[in-house]
């Protein structure tokens, strides 16, 4: 289990981005963390990994304080060193059993051309790649499925999904609603600093419907004045 407890995260003293989360996670399930822009989520997520220091709270795994040497965090915007390959990148990553090549007819990504000059969607498949090396119980994906191709994104969600019945407990964010409720077994609301609710798959559809009915009537008056305009 992640047990999330009294969650506080700021970066400025008197407005908290997290206030007081709590929140339980099921280890070996795929949990979706959805929320409006500014809501949190990839402070949420830096913190869970331990790039963000909390004000007060604890982030648990198996009943002890979670660690980096438990995750694997891929960041929505990676970073490259200059000048160097895929195949150089992927060799930071330590990990005996990984065969590079063998992944790589998944990604077909060149390997020994200078990670420069790659599109944005061969860096987020090498960086996959990097992050899925790291073979740790808990993975964490911030917008993963951003800059991928059709059959990229089919094959990420494959390994997932296959990644889950080996034992491993994913945490990824999306925008596109539809990428999470077709892959999670629990969607996460995040808001005002709080995880407002928390949905199983069985209610899936009921939770989609009412999450674009909010954001409709929230918007429904000032879209209809606009659009007369033109």
């Amino acid at each position: 289990m992640i047990s999330i407890n009294q969650l506080v995260v700021s970066y400025q003293i008197d407005k908290p981005v997290l206030d007081g989360l709590r929140l339980k996670m099921e280890e070996n399930k795929i949990h979706g963390i959805v929320g409006l822009n500014g809501s949190g989520k990839t402070t949420l997520l830096n913190t869970i990994f331990g790039l963000k220091r909390p004000i007060s709270g604890i982030v648990l795994f198996q009943g002890k304080k979670a660690s980096k040497k438990d995750i694997s965090y891929l960041v929505t915007e990676n970073y490259f060193y200059s000048n160097i390959t895929g195949r150089e990148y992927l060799q930071l990553f330590k990990n005996k059993a990984f065969i590079t090549a063998k992944w790589n007819e998944l990604f077909l990504l060149p390997l020994d051309d200078l990670i420069n000059s790659y599109s944005n969607g061969m860096k987020k498949k090498l960086a996959l790649m990097g992050t899925l090396k790291l073979n740790k119980p808990i993975i964490i994906l911030d917008e993963p499925f951003n800059g991928l191709d059709i059959e990229s994104a089919r094959i990420l969600r494959m390994i997932l999904l296959k990644l889950k019945e080996q034992g491993k407990t994913i945490i990824i964010t999306s925008h596109i609603i539809e990428t999470l409720t077709n892959l999670c077994d629990a969607i996460h609301f995040l808001e005002n600093g709080k995880i407002k609710f928390s949905k199983p798959k069985s209610e899936f559809e009921a939770f989609e419907k009412e999450i674009f009915k909010a954001i409709e009537d929230k918007n429904l008056t000032l879209v209809e004045e606009l659009t007369k305009q033109q």
